[in-house]
C-alpha cells in the first residue's frame, strides 16, 4: 500500500502533454523582448482551447517599454525563431519584439481572475554534466550562452495548465492568464499594466517555482520584495595622449571609477534597507590613449519604493558628482524599475486553504523573497482598484540555485502547481474574498 506522500505526490504528476511543453520551452530559451519561439509556442497551444481571446503584440504592452534590444538583436532572435519552426503570423504580429501573450476565457458574470507566469530566460550557459537532467534526457538549451536558470518554463505550464483545469470545470467568471515577458530585467510587467488588461481583474495570483523549498511545498504569499531601479551611466570625455598630453584629456574612466566608489558609500536609511551594486563596467580603448568613454551598470534596492526612490535619488548625485568632478559628461538611463508589494491575507489564506486540500506535503503560510520581481507592478495595480492579489511559491528540488548553470525544475512539481493555482482560480470565483 502506498504512504500518504506516496499518494498526494502520485496526484501531483504532470500529464505527458505539460511536460512535453515545459521541455520544449526549455530547449529554446529567450531573453527579454526576443521571447518570440516561446510566444508563439503558447500562442498555438492556446488556439487549441475554447478561449474567447488571445491578445498578442503591441495590444498587450500600454506605454513605454525599457530597454528594448536593438533591431539587429531583434532580427536575429526572430529569424531563430522562425528557423525553429515557429508560426510566421505570430511572428509578425509580435513585431519589434512585442512578445508574450494574454489568454482570456469568459465563464459567467463572476469575478475576474488573473494568473501571471513569466516567460523569459537569462544569459547563462547551460551544464552539459551528464548528472544535468536536462543534458540526460536531451532537452538542454539549444540556445548556447541562454538557459531557462529560473523556471519561467515551468512557469508558462503553470498557466497552459491551469487554463485547462479551467476550461474543464463550472467556472463563473472571467479567466485571464498573462504569460509575461521580461522579468529578468523587470521590464515586462509595466507595459502590461499601461494596456489596461488588469484594469478589470479582482483577483491576482503570481506564482513562483523553487525558492529555496522543496517539491511538495507550497507557499501561499510571498512577502519582502525589495523595490529596484536598475540603471546605466554613460560618461563621455575628451581623449589625448597618455604619455605626451595627458592634461589635455578628460577622463571617463576616472569619472566612472569615483562613482562606483561613491555609490557604495550611500548612506543607509533608518527606515530600513537599501542595497546598492555596480554589476557591469568598462571604458576606454588602449592603455596609451586618456578615456574618451566609459560606461556603468548597476542597481539599487530598498525594502520599500520609497527607500529604493531614496537610493535612486542619492544614485543620480553620485553620478553627476563624479562627471563634474572629471570635468566629463554623464548621460543616465533607467533600465528597468519595479515597485515592492505584500500580498494580500485573504488570498494567502485561500491558497493556503487550497494547497490543504489537494493534499501537498507541506503548507507555508508565508515567506520573505528577499529579492525584485516586476509583477508587483501588477500587484499593485489590482490592489490600487481595490482588488487582491499574492504571490504563490511552488516548491521544487532544484540541484542547483537559481541563475546558476545547473539549475532544474523537479517535474512532479509541474502538477502541484496546476493543482494548487487551479483551485485557488476556482475558489477565489466561488468564494469572493473581500467581497469582489
Amino acid at each position: 500500500m502506498p504512504t500518504d506522500t506516496d499518494e498526494r505526490q502520485s496526484d501531483a504528476e504532470p500529464d505527458a502533454e505539460l511536460v512535453g511543453f515545459r521541455r520544449d520551452l526549455h530547449r529554446h530559451p529567450e531573453p527579454a523582448w526576443c521571447e518570440f519561439y516561446t510566444t508563439a509556442r503558447i500562442v498555438a497551444e492556446l488556439e487549441e482551447r475554447d478561449l474567447d481571446t488571445v491578445h498578442v503584440g503591441e495590444a498587450i504592452h500600454g506605454g513605454q517599454r525599457r530597454s528594448v534590444p536593438d533591431d539587429e538583436t531583434l532580427s536575429e532572435w526572430r529569424d531563430r525563431a522562425l528557423a525553429t519552426g515557429a508560426d510566421p503570423d505570430v511572428i509578425e504580429a509580435i513585431g519589434d519584439g512585442y512578445t508574450g501573450a494574454v489568454a482570456v476565457a469568459e465563464r459567467g458574470d463572476g469575478p475576474v481572475v488573473g494568473l501571471r507566469v513569466d516567460i523569459d530566460a537569462l544569459p547563462i550557459t547551460e551544464s552539459t554534466a551528464d548528472d544535468h537532467v536536462p543534458t540526460a534526457e536531451g532537452f538542454r538549451s539549444e540556445n548556447e550562452g541562454y538557459m531557462h536558470a529560473c523556471g519561467h518554463d515551468a512557469h508558462a505550464t503553470f498557466g497552459l495548465g491551469v487554463i485547462d483545469r479551467v476550461l474543464d470545470s463550472a467556472f463563473d467568471g472571467t479567466l485571464k492568464v498573462f504569460f509575461q515577458p521580461g522579468e529578468e530585467q523587470v521590464v515586462g510587467a509595466e507595459p502590461m499594466v499601461a494596456s489596461g488588461l488588469l484594469d478589470d481583474v479582482d483577483y491576482l495570483f503570481a506564482a513562483h517555482v523553487g525558492l529555496d523549498h522543496p517539491t511538495g511545498e507550497v507557499i501561499g504569499g510571498m512577502d519582502g520584495f525589495l523595490a529596484v531601479s536598475h540603471l546605466r551611466a554613460d560618461f563621455t570625455g575628451a581623449p589625448s595622449h597618455a604619455g605626451g598630453h595627458p592634461e589635455q584629456g578628460d577622463n571617463a574612466v576616472q569619472a566612472a571609477a569615483a562613482a562606483i566608489q561613491n555609490l557604495y558609500a550611500i548612506p543607509r536609511h533608518a527606515d530600513g534597507a537599501t542595497r546598492v551594486n555596480a554589476g557591469i563596467v568598462g571604458g576606454g580603448t588602449a592603455t596609451n590613449i586618456i578615456p574618451e568613454e566609459a560606461f556603468v551598470e548597476g542597481e539599487v534596492r530598498g525594502e520599500t519604493t520609497a527607500l529604493m526612490e531614496y537610493a535612486d535619488e542619492k544614485a543620480e548625485t553620485v553620478l553627476q558628482a563624479a562627471a563634474d568632478m572629471h570635468e566629463v559628461d554623464v548621460e543616465t538611463t533607467r533600465l528597468g524599475r519595479a515597485p515592492s508589494a505584500e500580498s494580500d491575507q485573504a488570498l494567502v489564506e485561500l491558497v493556503t486553504e487550497t494547497a490543504d486540500g489537494v493534499g501537498v506535503d507541506s503548507v507555508v503560510e508565508r515567506d520573505e523573497l528577499g529579492g525584485s520581481e516586476d509583477a508587483t507592478y501588477m500587484m499593485q495595480a489590482v490592489q490600487e482598484h481595490g482588488g487582491l492579489a499574492t504571490y504563490v511559491g511552488i516548491g521544487t528540488d532544484h540541484p542547483g540555485g537559481h541563475h546558476t548553470a545547473t539549475f532544474d525544475v523537479a517535474e512532479p512539481s509541474l502538477g502541484v502547481g496546476v493543482d494548487v493555482l487551479s483551485g485557488a482560480v476556482l475558489a477565489a470565483a466561488t468564494e469572493r474574498p473581500g467581497g469582489n
